[in-house]
């Protein structure tokens, strides 16, 4: 089984992330997709394990194996985050419902430090181009002032919502490069400040719920266990095939 087979046929849950999923689409956006699939438990009991996440097979598309997937999301890893909060789902089935029930399961306040520690490392790479070009590249300032937005109102409310509504039109200024670096940069700074305030009254547990979440996956590859080994399937069709044939 190809990793492509993987993501075509194993998919449980797909959506629309980037611009499309910010409220931030122009006319030139791309479509950035990104997705969960489920490889079936028998491929684990080989040598050659599965992949933990695909490229491909289209443009723009990213696709991670269910534990991984699991497994950032509880460390808080905001890429695997908005993921589950992309208000675009392109596919999905009951274990996509299921994982996305989980949602809850997986905030905890941890996101403060992970979403601002990757905040603070694109903010030195903004710094490195500006001093390297004399001007700073104007995307990744936008995304930095979503992404510390997004924190900022995620510890407020406990919930994580990607839209970022009435500021469309001041952050796409900024990507266009319209606001100066001194602005943009107070901006960062008193947003932050922002999400450093409402750590402490924020309604997010401390950590999240590992064994509800480990309980899912449990069940998940149980049941997959019980479905036919693809292995078997290619055994069928080999002359012999199985452990009675010659040696």
């Amino acid at each position: 089984m190809t990793p492509e087979e993987l993501v075509r046929d194993h998919t449980v849950y797909s959506c629309v992330m980037g611009s499309r999923a910010f409220g931030l689409a122009t006319r030139d956006s791309d479509t950035d997709r990104r997705g969960v699939f489920l490889a079936p438990a028998p491929l684990f009991w080989r040598f050659e394990k599965p992949p933990t996440h695909v490229e491909g097979p289209a443009d723009e598309q990213f696709s991670w194996e269910l534990e991984r997937f699991c497994a950032l999301a509880l460390r808080a890893n905001p890429n695997i985050l908005e993921c589950l909060a992309s208000p675009v789902v392109e596919r999905i089935d009951d274990t996509g419902r299921e994982l996305l029930s989980l949602r809850d399961a997986f905030l905890s306040q941890e996101v403060h430090r992970t979403f601002v520690r990757y905040a603070e490392a694109q903010h030195k790479k903004v710094e490195a181009g500006l001093r390297r070009e004399g001007e700073p590249r104007w995307k990744p300032v936008l995304h930095l002032l979503r992404l510390l937005m997004s924190c900022r109102d995620l510890l407020r409310t406990g919930e994580l919502v990607l839209d970022v509504g009435e500021e469309r039109e001041r952050l796409l200024a900024v990507g266009r490069g319209e606001v100066p670096w001194g602005e943009a940069e107070r901006w960062m700074e008193r947003t932050a400040d922002e999400a450093g305030r409402a750590l402490s009254g924020t309604p997010l547990p401390a950590e999240p719920d590992r064994a509800r979440v480990e309980d899912f996956l449990v069940r998940v590859r149980r049941a997959s266990a019980l479905q036919p080994d693809p292995h078997d399937q290619v055994l069928q069709r080999v002359p012999g095939g199985g452990l009675g044939g010659q040696p």
